[in-house]
């Protein structure tokens, strides 16, 4: 037994083998250095990521409109992907959670070894005399398996309160996703005007610029050959700087736009799209019920949902403490198995039942009392803190959108008057370098006045976004996986008209159509060409977000030249008339002005833009509503 019992414990390390073991593993972990993430490492997750980010995107194949863009958004936004993403996996965790509630089958199985004999011996009481020789009742070695089926009534009340708690993280997880589609919606809307704007003049922007280059490089010659002084060649060209640097300063910033769009719209760096072209409606007025917005707002923000949500979330925590001081019930039930051969039965099965309780807790009620009072407390005065910052936004976004409507009125009108004197500059324009000049400073400042124009109306959509925004209102569909932009875009566009029936008057979707102008030019001087005054006219009728064209649909204006001669210069006059399709007369009106004694297609192309001008309010009016223009002398 003895040699046994050597041979058994031979098997195992002496103790100072163990014990440099030990050193050996303590040494090896106190060695470790800091490891740096290698450049190839990095390059490959850089490549990585651009990857991901443009994977599966449906390339750009035309012109994007306002849905589109909003579509694309909605669809490859990383942002929006990452709250969608976080809901998921919120919901993880409400299934993770309801899996607690269930009971637990726990399975064991093992091996035991001993190096000796287990057992004991028995020694009296009272007169410690050993009664019994050493023995044992377990082999040295030995399997064993287990199977236990247990339910513990307190873990459960504890997992269901837990499950309640995870389920309203996903309900806040879902209001933060909604956040975070309505600010891609105000972001896309405000990105969208002004890039859209940007394009419409960027033309117009390269066709000044080139003869500003003229310009210029005709007063170097000029002075270069005597024909100036230098002085004022230098200012001449001072002043054609300014007016370039102007309108370049007001087209980069809104070109910094579309870069922003495709941002939005996570399209990769260096990709191209055109916007697609469509007439500025006016947008609908500011609602004039704004206690009724301001309860919208308090039902729809998802601020205020999710304030909520965390409310119920406080609550059941209440609960499950209190639950946690009630006594834990244990029912239990398993197989056993043991290959110990000294067992008379290797294989049984048992059930049992305890109850237990920590007393201690018990006097963590009054705590627990104090702290649920004081949680409800600060999550009534969270909430109402936030409730009154809701309602501020509202108000103050109705202001910001009147503001911005007024300022886009002051914008156009300023526009009509620069664009007109722009054409009376150029009707009146001769070949001397002063008189170029000033025309080129006209054109300047009415291109810039324009660019003014379209920002203020890309600030009045941005308003009107802002308004929609601090209401809560859901202005994209829910479902979006799985949708083609097309089908997205057409659900985006009835969802728009839903979502604002409910704060304006009128929706802005359900806007007028803007019916086309049919433009025609009579009584011209002999010599003058009729379509490049037309032409100019019509460019006039399109740069303030008129359809210049025919159709069955169309309105007639008509310009009649009339002049009247004098000595040095010619007065002459337009006399203009607006017809309906049915021959209505809508609109009639005489603009006069003075001429060179030689009309010719530049100065009487310019004299009808300046005419047209004067009456395009009332066309763009009439254009865009049934009623009739009231005549003006």
């Amino acid at each position: 037994m003895n040699e046994n019992n050597i041979v058994k414990t031979t098997k195992f390390p002496s103790k100072p083998t163990w014990a440099a073991l030990a050193a050996a593993l303590c040494l090896a972990g106190c060695s470790m250095n800091p490891v740096k993430v290698t450049p190839e490492e990095v390059a490959q997750r850089v490549r990585s990521d651009q990857e991901q980010m443009y994977r599966d995107q449906v390339p750009v194949s035309g012109r994007i409109s306002y849905s589109d863009a909003l579509a694309r958004a909605l669809k490859y936004n990383l942002d929006y992907r990452l709250k969608m993403m976080e809901t998921t996996l919120a919901r993880g965790l409400l299934d993770v959670s309801a899996m607690d509630m269930l009971p637990k089958l726990v399975t064991e199985a093992g091996y035991n070894d001993r190096s000796n004999d287990s057992g004991g011996t028995s020694v009296g009481i009272e007169d410690r005399v050993i009664s019994l020789r050493p023995s044992t009742s377990e082999t040295r070695s030995h399997y064993y398996g287990r199977a236990t089926l247990s339910w513990n009534a307190l873990d459960f009340g504890i997992s269901y309160f837990r499950a309640k708690q995870a389920g309203d993280e996903v309900n806040i997880a879902d209001e933060r996703r909604r956040k975070i589609l309505q600010n891609i919606v105000q972001d896309v809307r405000n990105a969208y005007w002004r890039a859209l704007g940007a394009q419409r003049l960027l033309a117009d922007a390269d066709q000044l610029a080139t003869r500003i280059d003229d310009a210029l490089g005709k007063s170097r010659e000029a002075e270069r050959a005597g024909v100036l002084p230098p002085t004022q060649g230098l200012s001449y060209q001072r002043a054609l700087l300014d007016a370039m640097s102007l309108v370049n300063a007001k087209r980069q910033e809104m070109q910094f736009a579309k870069r922003e769009l495709a941002a939005l719209m996570s399209l990769p760096p260096g990709t191209e799209f055109t916007l697609v072209e469509s007439t500025e409606d006016s947008l609908a007025p500011a609602a004039v019920d704004i206690d009724k917005l301001e309860i919208a707002a308090l039902t729809n923000r998802p601020e205020l949902r999710e304030e909520d949500y965390k409310a119920r979330i406080g609550v059941y925590e209440t609960r499950k403490q209190i639950a946690a001081l009630f006594p834990s019930l244990n029912l239990y039930a398993g197989a056993r198995y043991d290959s110990n051969s000294y067992l008379y039965n290797s294989n049984w099965s048992d059930t049992g039942l305890n109850l237990s309780m920590d007393l201690f807790r018990l006097a963590s009620i009054p705590a627990i009392n104090r702290t649920n009072e004081a949680r409800q407390k600060t999550d009534e005065a969270r909430r109402q803190a936030l409730a009154m910052a809701v309602l501020t936004q509202v108000r103050v976004s109705v202001e910001r959108y009147k503001l911005a409507v007024v300022d886009q009125d002051l914008a156009a009108e300023s526009s009509r008057v620069d664009q007109r004197l722009s054409s009376v500059s150029r009707a009146g324009a001769s070949n001397r370098l002063e008189s170029e000049l000033e025309s080129l400073r006209t054109d300047s400042r009415a291109l810039v006045s324009r660019f003014q124009l379209a920002t203020a109306y890309a600030a009045t959509q941005a308003a009107y976004g802002r308004v929609l925004n601090s209401v809560g209102v859901d202005l994209l569909p829910d479902t979006v996986t799985g949708t083609d932009i097309p089908t997205l875009a057409k659900a985006i566009d009835a969802s728009l008209l839903d979502g604002e029936k409910s704060v304006f008057l009128r929706p802005m979707g359900l806007q007028l159509a803007s019916r086309p102008v049919s433009v025609r030019i009579a009584d011209l001087p002999r010599g003058v060409n009729e379509a490049a005054v037309r032409s100019a006219v019509e460019r006039i009728v399109v740069r303030n977000e008129l359809v210049a064209g025919q159709g069955t649909d169309a309105l007639v204006l008509t310009l009649s030249f009339q002049r009247m001669e004098s000595k040095a210069t010619m007065r002459a006059q337009w006399r203009m008339t607006l017809t309906d399709p049915a021959g209505k007369q809508l609109l009639q009106q005489n603009y006069v002005s003075f001429l060179p004694s030689e009309a010719s297609d530049r100065s009487l192309g310019a004299f009808a833009e300046a005419a047209t001008l004067s009456v395009i309010g009332d066309v763009r009016r009439a254009a865009r509503t049934e009623s009739t223009v009231a005549q003006q002398p």
